[in-house]
């Protein structure tokens, strides 16, 4: 495993970040394989399976030594019925973020992510929060997810102000959504954030296991309503072509995806799922690859307009209850 620094900050994250969005009866077994792989950073989140995720990732972490480890969560979307238990309000962050501490039985969360910009809440209410929980230590780092390049040109000041360290951002960023490239890359790196990637095999379809025509009924393709517009059939080809660039590089189709995305100097991390924990041990052996010129530019010949570029395709909901 390789690491390198989060941002303008002196945290140090592993390459390849594990994160357990997806509960399932192996994750305990995938969080080992991801130690084993030297993996140290974890990502997770209050709202995914009502909190099951968290005190999953608690449970399967209960070995490691906590020092060692980077443990991300975030808040915003909806953790209950009642008005006040979504988005970024003084109120729900104070609750959720106690809630988390709870759930993952720690004092401290390294980095606490705002996983959507709150229309809602004035920025001013959410880091004045942030900046009490930094003072009581309950939060190390602050980090936004999918937030515009306007919206964290807004905060960055804010934060400063109240001395937040805001160190981290997570778009989706694949070799099929580069639509942070444009705009929230740029400003990240004059801001001193630095990117936690997330979704970057798209939905799976990145690691060629699906064919045109061929999407087995049991798969999260056929499942998942936002993996259906990644299913066309000239895409899929195109994705199929991809094997002879990863063949090439001696690396499988998701290491090359993983590979990609660490190409770009500001991400320090990419985050990954998995179902199994040899998918772990075989994903994390994209850190540290080194893609050269022929691949990188065969890759964007292969995919050519099917790459989306389109900054504002970077969205947060209207509303959170």
């Amino acid at each position: 495993m390789e690491y390198r620094r989060l941002g303008a900050s002196g945290l140090s994250v592993s390459e390849i970040s594990y994160g357990n969005w997806l509960t399932h009866p192996d994750g305990a077994e995938c969080v080992q394989a991801a130690l084993d792989a030297g993996i140290t950073t974890f990502h997770t989140a209050a709202a995914w399976d009502g909190g099951s995720a968290e005190e999953n990732l608690a449970a399967s972490l209960s070995h490691a030594r906590r020092d060692d480890l980077v443990l991300c969560t975030g808040v915003f979307w909806p953790e209950g019925a009642g008005v006040n238990a979504a988005g970024l309000s003084r109120k729900h962050l104070m609750t959720s973020v106690n809630g988390s501490l709870r759930r993952l039985r720690t004092d401290y969360i390294d980095v606490y992510q705002l996983l959507r910009f709150d229309y809602r809440t004035p920025l001013e209410e959410t880091f004045l929060a942030l900046s009490d929980l930094v003072r009581q230590g309950k939060i190390l780092y602050a980090g936004t997810a999918e937030w515009t390049a306007e919206q964290l040109l807004e905060a960055r000041p804010i934060a400063e102000r109240h001395g937040v360290p805001l160190v981290a951002n997570q778009p989706h960023y694949s070799m099929l959504w580069r639509v942070a490239e444009a705009q929230v890359m740029p400003v990240c790196e004059r801001s001193g954030i630095g990117q936690f990637a997330s979704v970057p095999l798209a939905q799976g379809v990145l690691t060629g296991k699906y064919r045109p025509g061929e999407i087995p009924p049991d798969s999260r393709g056929a499942k998942a309503v936002e993996t259906r517009p990644l299913l066309l059939p000239d895409l899929l080809e195109r994705v199929g072509m991809l094997c002879g660039v990863a063949d090439e590089a001696g690396l499988t189709m998701a290491q090359l995806a993983l590979a990609w995305t660490l190409q770009h100097n500001t991400v320090a991390s990419v985050v990954m799922g998995a179902s199994t924990a040899a998918q772990v041990t075989e994903n994390a052996k994209a850190a540290g690859v080194v893609l050269d010129l022929d691949a990188l530019t065969r890759i964007d010949h292969l995919l050519g307009s099917f790459v989306q570029t389109d900054p504002r395709l970077t969205w947060s909901p209207p509303a959170t209850a």
